[in-house]
């Protein structure tokens, strides 16, 4: 079976796209490409990667919900590989009529569905299983100066999971109605 992209198509907030990639599979597996210069140019998208990670989680684990401040604020585009995440984003940007709001996306390594993420918004997810593999790609190095957060459960969001596994640092974020958007 092959099936062409549908490209990078608008979501919700100004700037985020959901990005339906191409894939091939056949006897063998799966192929799938997950960024394309000229399809983000043809969506007037511009991307230079400078750092890609990625982080494996068990089932009911948030990590977020996370963005670096200005002048080290990034793009982001992420994909789960394997497994299942609810990925959630809150807009930041204080001049956007969707200031303050969530919203979400499943992705998984069934769908292939990526995320592209502008400056701006804070970004986290719940892994819905066991051994999830989430990619991320930036556009900016980490910058420990301005790495920052807020905390998952202060935002306007039913994450459906009632004892999440936390980090410190995440679960020690201020609030979003404490944080002073710089966006």
């Amino acid at each position: 079976m092959l099936k062409r992209s549908s490209g990078w198509q608008p979501v919700t907030f100004r700037g985020v796209y959901l990005l339906d990639p191409f894939f091939h599979q056949d006897e063998r597996g799966s192929f799938v490409k997950t960024y394309y210069v000229p399809e983000c140019e043809a969506s007037g998208l511009s991307f230079e990667l400078r750092e890609e990670f990625y982080s494996i989680s068990q089932r009911d684990v948030i990590r977020g919900m996370h963005f670096q401040i200005p002048p080290h604020q990034h793009q982001k585009i992420v994909y789960c590989s394997s497994g299942r995440i609810l990925d959630v984003l809150v807009d930041l940007r204080t001049k956007e009529p969707t200031y303050g709001q969530a919203t979400s996306f499943e992705l998984s390594s069934l769908n292939r569905h990526s995320l592209w993420i502008p400056p701006g918004i804070a970004h986290g997810f719940c892994a819905l299983e066991d051994g999830t593999c989430v990619v991320y790609k930036t556009d900016c190095e980490y910058a420990p100066e301005s790495d920052a957060g807020i905390r998952w459960d202060s935002i306007d969001y039913d994450w459906q999971i009632d004892r999440p596994k936390l980090s410190d640092r995440d679960a020690a974020f201020p609030a979003l109605s404490e944080f002073q958007s710089p966006f």
